[in-house]
C-alpha cells in the first residue's frame, strides 16, 4: 500500500541522524516534508539539501519540520549532514520501508543500464497526517521555494 494524496498516511517509525527515531505520529500538531532523494553527496542531492538547510527558518516559522530520506546508511548521512551544515535529520531507509510507502521507487536508466533507484520526490503532511502535496521527478532548482510557498499556504489555511 502507498500513501493517497487527502489521505493519512501511515504511521511509521525510522532511524535518523543524531540518534533520533522519526515516529510520524509524535509529530502531530506539526507540518512534515520528507523530501526523499537518490544518494548522499551527489551534486544534486548536495544542492538540494542545501537549498531545505539555507530555507529552514521559513519552514519552521511555518510548523513544519524538515526531513530528508535516501537509501543511505546513518554513517553516509551523519558524513553528509555535517559536511554541508544541515540542521535538519537525514532519514536511513536501507530497508526501502518508507521507499515503497511512498512508492518513490523507479526503473531509471543510466549509461543504457536500467536499475531500480529512488526518483527525486518530495511529500507535504499537515498537522493532522494526512498527505497534502506531491512532487514527484523533482527537478532541482527552484523545488525548495515550491515546497516552501506550499508549507506556508498550508500553515496559514
Amino acid at each position: 500500500m502507498s500513501v493517497v494524496l487527502d489521505q493519512a498516511v501511515p504511521n511509521f517509525q525510522a532511524q535518523a541522524t543524531s540518534g533520533h527515531t522519526i515516529d510520524l505520529a509524535a509529530l502531530k500538531g506539526r507540518q512534515v516534508v520528507l523530501y526523499f532523494y537518490p544518494k548522499d553527496s551527489t551534486p544534486g542531492c548536495t544542492t538540494q539539501g542545501q537549498g531545505f538547510r539555507d530555507q529552514l527558518a521559513a519552514f519552521e516559522a511555518a510548523n513544519t519540520v524538515v526531513f530528508g530520506v535516501s537509501r543511505d546508511g546513518l554513517k553516509s548521512h551523519e558524513n553528509f549532514k555535517a559536511k554541508q551544515g544541515f540542521t535538519f535529520e537525514l532519514i536511513s531507509d536501507k530497508d526501502e520501508a518508507l521507499c515503497q510507502l511512498f512508492d518513490v521507487i523507479k526503473l531509471k536508466k543510466l549509461y543504457g543500464k536500467e536499475y531500480l533507484g529512488v526518483d527525486r520526490s518530495t511529500f507535504l503532511i499537515d498537522r493532522e497526517g494526512v498527505l497534502r502535496q506531491e512532487w514527484r521527478g523533482v527537478k532541482v532548482p527552484g523545488h525548495v521555494d515550491a515546497v516552501l510557498a506550499a508549507a506556508q499556504a498550508l500553515h496559514k489555511g
